[in-house]
């Protein structure tokens, strides 16, 4: 008897370690890669433009060297990557969320009104207030956005049920539409507001300085933080509204810090670069090939998605119309559309339940 807890002690000492779950293996190795991409398009960014500069200009200028061109490394591209880094973070986090509240495949920032309503705002304070830099109505943008956001969720919360996805999807529509509309005969009307707000419309990360990323930092981390948080509730979510309920997660508080998140996130984007395209919606698509469903892995890993392909996007577009440039949010574009298309002809869409 006596030496059966001593056997069992000698093989517990003897055995072998137990592997992690494949599934959590592959999911560490795909944020992981998602790191080192982001790395190498940062270090990308601030190679490539109009002028190529060397890896070691990179790296002095990083270190804080004035050899070579890391002047203008420092001075030029580093606010411009920085910028291109959380417009990045917070739309591909802003997207998977959107999806997840609303478990609608083809839910992106824009489904509940936020880029209609900063697109809005900014035509308005050119128009109707005279303003012509984009450090004056960049904030225009990003309230204008909130207020939209907010507006959608307050309509489609309304009624039976509260804020179900179908009527979030149909609130924000309604929203966008109006606002659109509104959008169209400001800068039909005035010929100075359209030339300045078409630029601003196509998406862009060319002259913006470390200052305007600093002052949108606050708003990102929360926005991310806040997304992060929620995700062990957006898988409860995701099984149902009555199947969430019943596990005790708080459903309408559950869409509405989403809601908020996204409101956040996007507000911030949009601010910064102008509506950009499909991020959004693309990135969470091919994230969740790999990652699975899961949140707590897919807006984390679609946030960083998200850097990659725009800074990605913002180093094609210099690269293609040297010694000029693409704006970054026709790149997403032009990427965005047949990945959404070749997901339609595959059947890939499908509302979002586990």
């Amino acid at each position: 008897m006596s030496l059966k807890p001593a056997t069992a002690g000698a093989a517990a000492v003897h055995a072998p370690a137990v592997p992690p779950p494949p599934r959590v293996l592959s999911r560490t190795l795909v944020l992981t890669a998602l790191f080192a991409t982001v790395a190498v398009m940062v270090c990308a960014s601030l190679a490539i433009g109009t002028k190529s500069v060397p890896l070691a200009d990179v790296l002095a200028a990083i270190t804080g060297s004035d050899a070579g061109d890391a002047v203008v490394v420092r001075e030029l591209r580093m606010p411009r990557t920085f910028l291109g880094l959380l417009v990045g973070l917070a739309l591909g986090a802003a997207g998977a969320v959107a999806q997840d509240i609303t478990r609608n495949p083809l839910g992106d920032p824009g489904l509940i009104g936020i880029s209609a309503g900063g697109s809005f705002a900014v035509a308005a304070s050119i128009g109707m207030l005279g303003l012509t830099s984009s450090y004056q109505y960049i904030w225009f943008a990003f309230l204008g956005g909130a207020l939209a956001g907010l507006v959608a969720y307050a309509v489609g919360g309304t009624g039976y049920g509260g804020a179900t996805p179908a009527k979030l999807a149909l609130a924000g529509a309604a929203v966008t539409v109006l606002l659109d509309a509104g959008t169209n005969t400001l800068v039909l009307l005035d010929v100075r507001t359209l030339d300045q707000y078409r630029f601003w419309a196509v998406g862009s990360l060319a002259g913006r300085d470390a200052q305007l990323g600093m002052e949108l930092l606050p708003f990102v981390v929360v926005g991310l933080a806040l997304a992060i948080g929620l995700s062990g509730r957006l898988n409860a979510l995701a099984l149902g509204d009555d199947v969430a309920s019943s596990l005790g997660t708080p459903v309408k508080s559950t869409r509405a810090l989403g809601a908020l998140a996204v409101v956040l996130l996007t507000g911030a984007a949009v601010a910064a670069a102008g509506p950009v395209t499909f991020i959004g919606l693309v990135v969470p698509h091919v994230v969740r090939a790999f990652t699975g469903p899961d949140a707590r892995w897919l807006v984390p890993c679609s946030a960083l998605g998200g850097a990659s392909l725009m800074l990605a996007a913002d180093v094609v577009g210099r690269m293609v119309a040297r010694p000029g440039e693409l704006e970054a949010g026709v790149v997403t574009a032009l990427l965005g559309a047949p990945f959404l298309a070749l997901l339609v002809k595959r059947g890939k869409l499908k509302e979002h339940t586990r």
